[in-house]
């Protein structure tokens, strides 16, 4: 089969397995505070989004789907310049597509998608632009959110180590601007999270993989192998590493620029195993086969978490609880009849995006899901209760 069959084949099939999770998920409280807090540029795209598609699931999370798409396919196409085999590239394309922190990327509404996006799309005009026409597109980038910042401390060493002092400058100055417009802390003590921060990073790449790109970009500045995506990305991964120390970090400001290394990691995978006698290859065959199977099982425990509230004795300690009960509990209302009440902040964030609006003449109040006592609205998964409420009239007369 054509390359160009199987690669459209392999984004139509994220497309549906994609689609098929927007149907499964509520809206999060983080995503709700975005949607219905401080205006952002994201936050613009997401009601252009909702305004077109109507207000539902699919409407939250077309951008978030579409910015992983074209991520995807700009990946191949940087892939080209460091993996000359289409088969090898399209491999690579799948590894990116089955990350976990690409998964969330592509469903969950935050910056990460939209920065892994900017980033590699960046990646791939500086060599088909000229640098005026990048200057304007980073310049557009400090407008639209601090997570941007990152990339312009990463570019300023690119080129001062290039001997580019006016980018440099440039890059410094797009960095203050960014910080100034949306306001930059670094500060503490330390408090301990480096070896967390570790655990976060194995957890969105798997820890064979984390540990390889790792490696990948140690043993590139020893070879002296390095472009601007290791610049981009090592500076950036050393720098989350650095802060850990001092402070937690939210992650999805640095995670994407480790992902934008998964082409130099994949040719030094290549080019090690090409090296080698074929009786000498085995531990590399390992190596891709473990991280693939862990790949795929990340993979299916995120599409098909529901099914994992069987076995957790404390449903709200589920990963994706925050991701649950909220659509369901709005319909359960509805069915009832009741369209607009009161209870705890984040749930009533959430319950207003299915328009259950506020009001002070019925209470919602969430229940223990131990407890023995009848409760107005139960929401199960797989029939395990995972949330209980009781709704109460109150009779202001």
């Amino acid at each position: 089969m054509s390359p160009r069959y199987i690669f459209f084949l392999i984004l139509g099939v994220d497309t549906l397995i994609l689609l098929f999770q927007t149907s499964q998920l509520s809206i999060s409280y983080s995503e709700a505070k975005l949607l219905y807090g401080e205006p952002s540029f994201l936050q613009i795209l997401i009601k252009i989004s909702l305004h077109l598609f109507g207000q539902n699931d699919f409407g939250l999370r077309f951008v978030m789907i579409l910015f992983h798409l074209l991520s995807a396919i700009l990946m191949y196409k940087i892939s080209a310049e460091y993996i000359k085999s289409h088969r090898n590239r399209l491999w690579l394309l799948v590894v990116f597509i089955l990350l976990p922190g690409v998964v969330s990327a592509a469903v969950i509404v935050n910056t990460a998608g939209m920065l892994l996006f900017g980033l590699l799309l960046f990646v791939y005009l500086q060599k088909h632009l000229k640098q005026k026409y990048l200057n304007a597109l980073l310049f557009t980038y400090s407008l639209i959110d601090i997570s941007f910042a990152y990339l312009f401390l990463a570019l300023s060493v690119y080129y001062i180590m290039q001997g580019q002092k006016k980018l440099f400058v440039y890059m410094l100055g797009l960095y203050g601007l960014t910080s100034y417009l949306y306001g930059f802390e670094v500060g503490g003590f330390p408090t301990g999270h480096f070896l967390d921060t570790i655990g976060v990073y194995s957890a969105i790449f798997t820890p064979i993989i984390f540990i390889y790109i790792f490696y990948a970009l140690y043993r590139r500045y020893f070879s002296s192998q390095t472009d601007i995506i290791w610049y981009i990305s090592t500076v950036v991964l050393l720098l989350s590493l650095i802060l850990s120390f001092r402070q937690r970090l939210p992650l999805e400001h640095f995670a994407p620029y480790i992902i934008l290394a998964l082409p130099l990691a994949a040719q030094t995978f290549i080019s090690s195993y090409r090296v080698r006698l074929k009786q000498y290859r085995t531990k590399y065959r390992i190596i891709f086969i473990l991280s693939f199977v862990f790949l795929i099982l990340n993979t299916l425990i995120v599409f098909f978490n529901k099914e994992l509230y069987r076995i957790i004795d404390k449903p709200s300690q589920h990963f994706a609880y925050d991701t649950n009960v909220a659509k369901e509990l709005a319909l359960a209302l509805k069915d009832k009849n009741i369209n607009c009440i009161t209870t705890e902040k984040k749930m009533q964030l959430r319950l207003k995006f299915y328009s259950i609006t506020k009001c002070k003449k019925i209470l919602l109040h969430q229940l223990p899901i131990a407890t023995l006592s009848d409760s107005n609205v139960t929401i199960r998964y797989n029939d395990r209760v995972v949330y209980k409420a009781n709704v109460t009239k109150i009779n202001n007369q």
